[in-house]
């Protein structure tokens, strides 16, 4: 089956449509958003910036009350921008459960944690106030990544308990967020998203939506259903996890091999097609990867089959921690240091560099299992002042007030811009980067 194209998919628009694209183009649409976190806040400020009246709704009155203010909690929407949008009158953030101002085209971008299983009561929360709201001609656009079949299992029921009929009544489509937190190429406005909704018009309306949101309509691209596009983001993130798990696997061998496995890496890249280049480090993080695939493999349960490679690539990644800590102790070991007691200041606590998100975050992890061997850990990071690991509290130590004599290792967890050790190497200070974001020597590297 080939892709839908929301310019050819809407030959025949059903009746709560008729004036749909002409008041989309005009801005005569209200868009809405449900969730203000990493995904749907860039999204609402999107959608104002494009010129629609856009309504932010989140239950957390507080945060509500502060981007009313002007004030964003998201490093991807800086205060200037949302300032802008305010003093426009084109976003308004609403605290509450309830959809009111009620808009014409509403995302759900809430959190889908997984657990010992998925955790959709933040979806079903959205969907019944969705459902309390809804209206004939209504597009609804769920974002919340989940496992195939949530969309038409879980959302559709519960709108539907409105007595209008999905397909029919209102629009009701799936496009999973693509998004890459601190990225410098990769936004909103450049990023291709897929759609698939319960119909061909389905996908058309909320394609135009989208596409007229971004910018350009060829960045939204119909695909056969929801589930198609509830799978295909899960074997985005898949891809990563496996690929990423199958380098650290690398990396550990090219190590015990003696070989660096930077050079293998980049030699492997020379080659035009059928490669491309992941790079080790202490374990993927944030609210993806982590996640997104064991979505994938817990409905592969109910279904009897299996996913060997994530559950294998997922073991692998969350093994890289002990890795590093282990490669630590050697190294505080080989210049005549015990790790009790030891000294040592990590840098990075986010989940990837230059960003202040700790989810998932595996330099935590690497902290933990330093304290918990009885070292002294102290992290520098300036974008995260504080954060708790394992019931301990840590604040940030600016680096450049450190004094290399408070130290036996520096670990370097997380690449930062601008990183300079040269000081404390300098003091003779040992520095293991697992990061490979040093050059030089005096440096030992996890690659």
């Amino acid at each position: 089956m080939g892709e839908q194209s929301g310019l050819t998919i809407m030959t025949d628009i059903r009746e709560p449509f008729r004036d749909y694209m002409s008041l989309l183009s005009s801005r005569e649409l209200a868009v809405g958003v449900i969730g203000l976190g990493y995904t749907g806040l860039p999204l609402a400020i999107a959608a104002a910036e494009a010129g629609f009246t856009t309504y932010g709704y989140d239950h957390d009155t507080g945060m509500c009350d502060r981007l009313n203010q002007g004030i964003s909690h998201i490093e991807d929407v800086s205060t200037d921008d949302l300032q802008a949008v305010r003093d426009g009158g084109l976003f308004t953030a609403v605290g509450g459960d309830e959809l009111s101002p009620v808009p014409d085209v509403v995302f759900i971008c809430v959190p889908t944690p997984f657990g010992e299983m998925p955790d959709l009561s933040y979806v079903r929360s959205a969907a019944r106030a969705v459902a309390r709201a809804l209206r004939p001609g209504m597009v609804v656009i769920a974002q919340s990544t989940s496992y195939p079949g949530t969309t038409t299992e879980v959302i559709q029921p519960l709108l539907e308990e409105s007595g209008l009929r999905a397909g029919h009544d209102f629009a009701l489509a799936f496009s999973p967020e693509r998004i890459d937190p601190g990225s410098d190429g990769w936004n909103l406005h450049n990023t291709p998203r897929i759609i698939g909704g319960l119909t061909g018009t389905d996908t058309g309306v909320a394609a135009a939506a989208l596409g007229e949101i971004l910018g350009d309509r060829d960045l939204a691209i119909g695909v056969q259903g929801p589930a198609v596009a509830e799978f295909a983001k899960l074997l985005e993130n898949s891809y990563r996890l496996v690929n990423i798990g199958l380098v650290n696997e690398m990396a550990m061998l090219a190590h015990e091999m003696g070989l660096d496995i930077s050079e293998v890496i980049n030699a492997a890249a020379t080659k035009p097609y059928g490669f491309q280049a992941f790079y080790p480090g202490v374990g993927p993080g944030g609210a993806c990867i982590p996640e997104d695939p064991l979505y994938l493999a817990w409905k592969a349960k109910s279904l009897e089959a299996g996913t060997k490679l994530i559950d294998l690539a997922a073991q692998e990644n969350q093994g890289m921690a002990r890795y590093v800590f282990v490669r630590i102790l050697e190294m505080l070991s080989r210049n005549g240091r015990a790790l009790g007691g030891s000294r040592v200041l990590c840098v990075g606590a986010g989940y990837k560099p230059d960003i202040a998100d700790t989810r998932h975050s595996r330099a935590l992890r690497v902290m933990e299992l330093l304290a918990g061997a009885g070292a002294s850990v102290e992290y520098t990071d300036p974008l995260i002042s504080g954060v708790t690991v394992a019931g301990t509290e840590y604040k940030s130590r600016p680096l450049d007030s450190a004094d290399p004599q408070d130290y036996d290792l520096i670990a370097v967890l997380v690449a930062k811009n601008g990183l300079d050790l040269d000081r404390f190497i300098a003091a003779g200070v040992p520095v293991f980067d697992a990061a490979h974001a040093l050059a030089g020597p005096g440096v030992e590297y996890l690659l």
